[in-house]
């Protein structure tokens, strides 16, 4: 199932983007009692602490605001606005094994506030009854790198994308996707539906 698929591309390129960041900016990985000892002094707003936290968690959150946003810039835009949420909200930090998910969450959240903000329009006049398009034999999208399928997947129309993300990588449903882009789940389907096809003649261009 191709929603599968880039799904694991996905977790390809999170990963790496993490990892070459720590790397560019030659940061030791912090472990879970240092990074605890950082959100404590964060908490008691030094500010070396929050460098310390923003660059830990620096190419893990690029990751996941560039899978939502059309260029670099705009992701840019809301992982920073992302990082000012969070550290307003650090002490709700419970369980340090859970903040990935959480700043993942807050990430998510951010961008969809942004694209509220500044997309017109995001719902259209669509048919009913829309079948979602077949991929065929996913395999053959293999050899396609990851870029490749950041690319295709920030090339779509924003409310097709934000579905589409919030969908395949983010694991919620049609119903949800509804409540949080206030749209009906008859939208939502569809908007995933048409990401699909756009999807399969972008990536068949690739090959």
């Amino acid at each position: 199932m191709v929603i599968k698929f880039i799904k694991r591309k996905f977790s390809v390129i999170t990963a790496t983007t993490e990892i070459y960041f720590k790397t560019l900016t030659r940061k030791q990985l912090l472990t879970a009692n240092s990074l605890m000892e950082v959100i404590a002094d964060c908490l008691k707003g030094k500010e070396s602490a929050m460098k310390k936290f923003y660059e830990h968690f620096h190419g893990y959150a690029l990751s996941v605001c560039l899978s939502y946003c059309e260029n670099r810039d705009d992701a840019l835009e809301i992982m920073n606005d992302g990082f000012l949420k969070i550290f307003k909200n650090l002490d709700k930090i419970e369980n340090i094994d859970r903040i990935k998910p959480w700043l993942r969450r807050i990430m998510v959240n951010v961008a969809i506030d942004h694209f509220r903000k500044n997309v017109k329009n995001q719902t259209s006049q669509l048919p009913e009854n829309i079948i979602e398009s077949n991929f065929g034999d996913v395999s053959v999208y293999a050899k396609l790198s990851s870029e490749d399928i950041m690319q295709a997947v920030q090339s779509l129309p924003t409310n097709y994308r934000l579905v589409f993300n919030l969908y395949a990588i983010e694991g919620y449903s049609h119903k949800e996707i509804g409540e949080m882009l206030k749209i009906a789940e008859s939208t939502s389907r569809a908007n995933l539906s048409l990401a699909n096809g756009m999807l399969r003649e972008k990536l068949k261009k690739m090959l």
